[in-house]
């Protein structure tokens, strides 16, 4: 029939066809359309059309992929990905989101970058390295639109030192000279190399005099695990997420020495990460994770909820652990198990504050840890990686399509609890360069 057309010429809401015997046709468009879905088709008329095109004037607003798989580990702050799938804000974004969880943070990494996984639960720190090929991470490049948490972990130390240390790491050094004198260094777990744990362990340590690569072995123990290697006496202190600091206490094998909030007030801690290849090709799909994370994010932060928080996340498909070992710190309780027990004024909270905005001063503090403790050779890229990493656009785009006025990029500086303060705008190599205990290499 379409071969025969010689002519067509629109006439109002019609369409005036000429064919080759001179016979005219006056046919509406949906005669027209009806003729034609007999003849060729209508699958074949649109087939050279974008699919998102087909049966609508606009490209579809659905996510690109709705079947997902999300990476956690077996803690608190997972707790934003979990309620997002249990409690239907994956589903109203038109996503089906399995929950995985992982062995440990090299399992978690390794699945998202094998595509096992299309997003998960991260230290921050670990996205940066990964991008980088730092600390045996395979080079792959990653995206950060989200940061989790913020604060909630702590360093716990064994109980036999409640009274002598508590929470000055001034008061370790002794402890470690002898134990280094005797040829038997103390031993320290963080759960990842350039994770947020291994960082504030380090921190920790070097705020006391303790250089962590000279002074002590400092070694990498998955967060569930931590407990039973201090319980045996394979370690004499760790660095981990919450509720393994509780668990510690109320095992009677150790205390908190200071909670990490306490080192860096309202620091960032988890985020959400996506590989860059599948960001580009699934904009849309990101978008709408980060949608489902926010509104369960917002029902995390009314306090009212963490007792509900807690009944799910404590199952043992997630966390697997006592309930009652989770929920007083996340409301504020903070016991330390030492005697000391106080009110947190800021205890980890999930979307208060401007928490998930993904600031590029974090990823420059976090390279000059890097630089400092030697993981990079040479001055980095600090602004390039931190561009690369921190993906404040796909952050911005989603939250502005939910209509959620954010607080936006912060370059405000801070003061750890060493006294030393980093400035975003000044210059990141001269802060590394200026703690009295480092490893730089050059």
């Amino acid at each position: 029939m379409m071969r025969e057309m010689m002519k067509a010429a629109p006439c109002g809401g019609a369409a005036r066809l000429r064919t080759r015997n001179g016979r005219r046709l006056l046919s509406s468009r949906r005669s027209f359309l009806t003729q034609t879905g007999g003849g060729i088709g209508l699958a074949a008329l649109f087939s050279g059309l974008p699919r998102g095109w087909v049966g609508s004037a606009f490209a579809s607003d659905a996510p690109e992929t709705a079947q997902l798989r999300c990476g956690i580990i077996a803690l608190t702050d997972c707790s934003p990905f979990v309620i997002a799938a249990e409690k239907g804000f994956f589903k109203k974004q038109g996503l089906d989101v399995t929950i995985a969880k992982g062995a440990n943070w090299a399992a978690i990494r390794d699945a998202l970058s094998s595509g096992d996984n299309q997003f998960t639960h991260m230290l921050l720190g670990m996205p940066i390295a990964s991008t980088m090929g730092l600390s045996g991470s395979p080079k792959k490049p990653l995206v950060v639109p989200w940061l989790v948490n913020r604060n909630g972990q702590a360093i716990t130390l064994k109980a036999e030192w409640k009274s002598a240390v508590q929470s000055d790491p001034k008061a370790l050094k002794p402890f470690v000279d002898r134990a280094k004198k005797l040829g038997e260094p103390l031993t320290f777990a963080m759960t990842f190399p350039p994770g947020t744990h291994a960082m504030w362990m380090r921190y920790y340590l070097a705020a006391g005099g303790i250089h962590p690569d000279k002074d002590i072995s400092l070694i990498t123990i998955p967060p569930p695990q931590m407990v039973a290697n201090m319980r045996i006496g394979k370690m004499d202190g760790f660095c981990v997420g919450e509720p393994w600091n509780a668990r510690a206490i109320a095992d009677k094998v150790g205390f908190t020495s200071v909670a990490t909030q306490e080192i860096w007030k309202d620091h960032p801690e988890k985020v959400c990460a996506f590989t860059g290849e599948f960001a580009e090709k699934n904009p849309k799909t990101v978008k709408a994770v980060l949608k489902a994370l926010h509104e369960a994010s917002v029902w995390l932060d009314v306090m009212e909820n963490r007792p509900e928080q807690c009944e799910i996340v404590s199952r043992p498909s997630f966390i697997n652990c006592d309930k009652r070992n989770i929920l007083p710190r996340l409301q504020g309780k903070l016991d330390y198990g030492d005697g000391r027990v106080v009110e947190d004024a800021f205890p980890m909270h999930f979307s208060r504050r401007n928490c998930n905005y993904p600031q590029p001063a974090y990823c420059r503090w976090w390279l000059s840890q890097f630089r400092r403790w030697g993981m990079v050779a040479n001055t980095p890229d600090y602004e390039g990686v931190a561009k690369q990493v921190m993906r404040t656009d796909l952050y911005e785009e989603a939250m502005k399509e939910i209509g959620y006025a954010h607080g936006g990029r912060d370059d405000t500086p801070w003061t750890m609890f060493d006294g030393a303060t980093f400035d975003p705008k000044s210059d990141p190599e001269s802060y590394a360069r200026g703690f009295a205990v480092h490893n730089l290499k050059t």
